[in-house]
């Protein structure tokens, strides 16, 4: 059994921060139901392509970015703007232990599905919601975008190139880390929530905001400022405080040295053959090798370029300084690391039983991580869930079905 088994979860939110939670808690052995708008359902059905391929090789329709998100969920299509599929998703709520949504602050309530309402009607539910700025404070009406927050929230700020550099300039991160993050906070909120009911016996609302922890996460850049009052710059693919820690150019490819302390650097010197760095008193402490920066990179980086990278990388290595090969995603998932570590888990889907996906990086020893069910399709759990869940009839789901309040996949 999971960790979370026993816990059931009213996932009412789309995109990426919420449904990346709900994923996690699934994979942790919660029952988690995926409530969606009849017709189209999270926006990310629809953000392809690529598009998983079916048994024949064709397009399925089923979105590469849906599927990241939301394994092991149940998909339950109902209407919220209704006054009947109002009342369908609190008689679950009323049901569950967790609801997680990311409206607009404030929206909810006019549906009475907001934290208030529900919790009249459930003491013990943990409710988190999920925003760009959060429920309070002058930004808490506007919406949230992953890419803007990185940008408010100070990120792009130092992520980049240097500005006078070719290229230099403020740089999104290549994947929606505020979102990602985000997800992960609210996760811990939730769980904390929920040990928190063990001796309490009620639940409590979670108030996450994507700027927040974008705004958190970036650790020692902000405390940087905060001790400095210096405003911390772009240093590319090098570090703020360690030197060299970095990306170098070697005679064929580039590749990655993160050499922490005086000790490594002194191994470095010597593994690359020049033992006379460590001796510089340029570069004997870290705090030498920082102020003379470029002057050491300048050294270094016509030194690398005399060999190739595998040979740099395995010399290094040889001595115990930190040091890697730039992988794209394709190289990194056949790292043999990934098969050893049971990244890569198959999953079959409705429409393709080949599927796999990226599994979780969560290994607990008594209760591992299980994947039960592969991303739904639209609807795939209606009749099921409402009918298992809240009783309804055959005749009932036909009749709410015929009002358009509830949907069913065509594939059920």
């Amino acid at each position: 059994m999971g960790a979370l088994a026993g816990i059931r979860v009213l996932d009412l939110s789309r995109v990426l921060a919420g449904p990346w939670c709900g994923q996690i808690l699934a994979d942790l052995g919660a029952e988690v139901i995926k409530i969606e708008r009849p017709g189209s359902g999270d926006d990310t059905r629809g953000w392809g392509p690529p598009w998983m391929p079916d048994e024949q090789g064709n397009s399925s329709g089923e979105a590469a970015y849906y599927q990241a998100a939301n394994r092991g969920k149940y998909s339950v299509a109902v209407d919220l703007a209704s006054a009947e599929g109002q009342e369908l998703v609190r008689a679950l709520a009323a049901d569950s232990d967790v609801l997680i949504e990311n409206y607009k602050a404030g929206s909810l309530a006019r549906y009475g599905l907001d934290y208030a309402s529900l919790a009249e009607l459930n003491p013990r539910l943990v409710y988190c919601s999920i925003t760009g700025f959060g429920q309070t404070g002058p930004r808490a009406s506007e919406p949230g975008y992953d890419f803007i927050i990185q940008g408010m929230a100070g990120l792009m700020s130092i992520t980049g190139e240097r500005d006078d550099l070719p290229g230099g300039g403020p740089q999104k991160a290549g994947v929606a880390v505020a979102d990602l993050m985000t997800g992960l906070y609210a996760t811990i909120a939730i769980q904390a929530a929920l040990i928190s009911r063990q001796t309490t016996g009620r639940g409590q609302h979670c108030d996450m905001a994507l700027f927040d922890v974008q705004l958190a996460t970036l650790a020692n850049q902000n405390m940087n400022y905060l001790v400095s009052g210096r405003v911390p710059g772009r240093y590319g693919n090098a570090h703020a405080n360690i030197v060299p820690y970095q990306v170098f150019r070697a005679a064929d490819r580039d590749f990655i040295i993160a050499c922490g302390n005086d000790s490594q650097f002194v191994a470095l010197s010597r593994a690359i053959g020049s033992p006379e760095l460590a001796d510089d008193p340029r570069f004997r402490r870290n705090a030498d090798r920082v102020a003379h920066r470029d002057q050491l990179i300048d050294i270094l980086a016509a030194r690398f370029l005399t060999a190739s990278a595998d040979e740099w990388v395995g010399r290094i290595q040889a001595v115990g300084v930190p040091v890697g090969p730039i992988n794209d995603i394709a190289q990194a998932l056949a790292e043999p690391q990934v098969a050893a570590r049971e990244m890569l888990v198959p999953l079959p889907h409705p429409r393709n039983p080949l599927f796999s996906m990226v599994g979780s990086p969560l290994k607990l020893s008594a209760t591992p991580v299980a994947y039960h069910r592969a991303p739904p399709m639209l609807g795939q759990d209606t009749d099921a869930v409402l009918s298992g869940r809240l009783g309804l009839s055959e005749a009932r789901l036909a009749e709410l079905k015929e009002q358009g309040v509830i949907a069913q996949s065509p594939e059920n």
